[in-house]
């Protein structure tokens, strides 16, 4: 059925002014005033503001990690980031050395068929370069339409990479149009600091920050940029924590390499002094990179505003704290790392963000939707209001207050990091290719209905490229 979503304003990147949406099989088919459709469902939103869907660049849904998997799967973390106002989820697909890739990809698609109420896409991890990897990276890119690789520098023995393979998989990603995504801190260091402490007895939860420190991650964000601008390829770097991190992104976009920082809601809000917790509860803040000073808070959100860091990604890890997080009880490095924030992404960033004037409105749109679309091959269809694109609308109310608190998620955990602080503004309904998943505030959609995208390859956006590539087209790659 179509709908007219009527006496709104809408919001994009680069706009909000009053205004009519037409839906017609799950695309926008019409923007205007005083819209009319014979037989159209009218969804009069008058004092809402009307946003694009959510994109969601970083996700960890049921995956395995530290003896155990992740408390939320396909089915209840898309529900939960659907109620937050995230249409678009693109979670990590481990794979497994000597493994083919096809082989780690067919698993994640049977974890999230049938699963998603929301459309989801793939990002892709690369633990080593040999002749089977080079040989499946093409189809990958190219007909699976999985256009991100994502490198760790950390988890030594784990998912830990070597720059060899960081730097090849540069090479390949710049050969296809792939965007190389990094985990950045020094592992091998990392390792020594845990042995270190653990021989001295240290093993409460703040230990985990404190053998993590920010200069390691700034050595490896720069180590990053610099491999990066020798195979003149382009960079994502996950989850920034830190102002040396920041700097180390700020000075290798000012020498023109095609970098792009994300953070996260968890390091805009909390800070070191949380692991700090007493009764082991510090341990419900144990995420990689770990939580900072607080002073770093205001470097990030300054990144945000002056375009230094261009999105802001859940990071979604959640574990219990009973039965899950206290597997570290006792030793820190075996406490799962990660934390359920999938729900709480697109409000913190309106209510701290827009609501505090730290970034503007239209921003806003762009760090929490616009710019993943644009970077991972969704946009135009996705991460804007514009006809033709696909119908994912969020309504917002921008004066709608809340506590956060675990006793009113969807998650499917029993705690929540961002417990008891107060915000303003929260999505009313949500629509994802123009059928209602949450509507006024409740959940109708159906699990199975989220469907998989096969995503365009790499465009680069930065105007600071000091060659850009001869295929740069300005606005993207549609998703095919």
């Amino acid at each position: 059925m179509a709908k007219l979503i009527k006496n709104g304003t809408i919001v994009t990147a680069t706009d909000h002014y009053q205004g009519d949406i037409l839906i017609e099989d799950g695309l926008i088919t019409g923007i205007g005033l005083n819209l009319s459709r014979e037989g159209a469902e009218i969804v009069d939103v008058t004092g809402k503001y009307v946003f694009p869907g959510g994109i969601d660049p970083h996700t960890h849904l049921d995956m395995p990690f530290g003896g155990t998997v992740t408390a939320d799967d396909f089915e209840t973390g898309t529900i939960a980031a659907a109620f937050g106002g995230t249409t678009t989820v693109i979670d990590f697909c481990l794979t497994n050395k000597g493994k083919p890739l096809s082989q780690s990809v067919q698993t994640w698609h049977q974890k999230a068929e049938g699963k998603a109420v929301i459309d989801y896409s793939f990002h892709l991890m690369i633990a080593e370069i040999n002749d089977e990897v080079l040989a499946e990276l093409p189809s990958m890119i190219h007909d699976e339409g999985i256009t991100s690789l994502k490198v760790f520098m950390a988890y030594k023995n784990v998912f830990q990479a070597d720059d060899g393979t960081l730097y090849r998989t540069l090479l390949e990603a710049k050969k296809h149009g792939a965007l190389v995504m990094v985990h950045a801190e020094n592992g091998d260091v990392i390792e020594y600091l845990i042995k270190e402490a653990l021989e001295a007895g240290q093993t409460d939860p703040i230990y985990h920050a404190l053998t993590r420190p920010s200069l390691i991650e700034g050595e490896a964000t720069g180590r990053a940029a610099k491999l990066t601008a020798l195979a003149n390829s382009q960079l994502y770097v996950v989850h920034v924590t830190c102002e040396e991190a920041v700097q180390q992104i700020t000075e290798a976009r000012n020498r023109g390499v095609d970098i792009w920082g994300e953070t996260c809601p968890q390091y805009l809000m909390l800070d070191q002094s949380y692991l700090e917790k007493p009764d082991f509860e510090g341990a419900k803040y144990v995420w990689s990179p770990p939580l900072r000073p607080k002073f770093h808070q205001d470097v990030l959100w300054n990144a945000l505003k002056t375009g230094q860091l261009q999105t802001v990604g859940s990071d979604q890890c959640s574990f219990n704290f009973n039965g899950q997080k206290d597997l570290g009880l006792g030793d820190f490095s075996k406490i799962p790392n990660g934390g359920p924030c999938i729900e709480d992404r697109f409000s913190i960033l309106f209510s701290e963000g827009v609501g505090k004037g730290r970034i503007t409105l239209n921003q806003f749109v762009d760090i929490v939707s616009t710019r993943s679309a644009k970077l991972f091959g969704l946009f135009p269809k996705k991460g804007t209001i514009a006809v033709g694109g696909d119908a994912d609308i969020v309504i917002f109310d921008p004066n709608a207050k809340r506590t956060i608190s675990a006793e009113t998620h969807h998650m499917n955990v029993d705690y929540n990091p961002f417990e008891g602080i107060e915000i303003t503004g929260e999505p009313v309904t949500v629509l994802s290719r123009g059928a209602y998943v949450i509507r006024d505030k409740q959940f109708v959609g159906e699990a199975g209905n989220g469907q998989f995208i096969k995503r365009g390859t790499y465009v680069s956006f930065s105007s600071q490229v000091t060659q850009p590539k001869k295929e740069t087209v300005q606005g993207g790659t549609p998703y095919v």
